[in-house]
C-alpha cells in the first residue's frame, strides 16, 4: 500500500520541469507552493496552470465574471530548489541526532529542513 507521502512540502520553492507551464521563453518557470494534495500525489504552483471558471455574481459576495485561480500540477512535474545552493535537485531523507526525519539536498548535502 502506497503511502501519501511528497517530497515537496508547502512554501517550498520550485521548478516545473515538464508540462504546459515549463518554460518561459527558454527559461525553466519558478514558484511557490501554496498547497499540496498528498492523496491526489499534487501540488498547487503560485501562478502556474491558471485555470478560468466563469462564475455568477452573487447579491453581497462577490462580483461575476471569469475568475483565475491556479491549479494543481502533478508532483513529478515540479522539482524542488536547495534553499542553500539554490539549484534543482532530488531531495533525500535522514534522521539527526535528535531523532528528528528531514530532508536533504543530493546536490550539496545541506538539510532542506530547518
Amino acid at each position: 500500500m502506497p503511502t501519501n507521502r511528497l517530497h515537496i512540502k508547502t512554501n517550498d520553492e520550485v521548478i516545473i520541469i515538464s508540462g504546459k507551464d515549463r518554460s518561459y521563453r527558454g527559461n525553466l518557470r519558478r514558484g511557490r507552493v501554496i498547497g499540496v494534495l498528498p492523496k491526489e500525489q499534487r501540488v498547487i504552483v503560485e501562478g502556474m496552470n491558471i485555470l478560468k471558471r466563469a462564475v455568477r455574481q452573487t447579491q453581497k459576495v462577490r462580483q461575476g465574471g471569469i475568475i483565475e485561480s491556479p491549479g494543481p500540477i502533478h508532483v513529478s512535474n515540479v522539482m524542488l530548489i536547495c534553499p542553500a545552493c539554490g539549484k534543482p535537485t532530488r531531495v533525500g531523507h535522514r534522521k539527526r541526532e535528535d531523532g528528528m526525519r528531514v530532508r536533504v539536498c543530493k546536490r550539496c548535502g545541506a538539510d532542506i529542513d530547518e
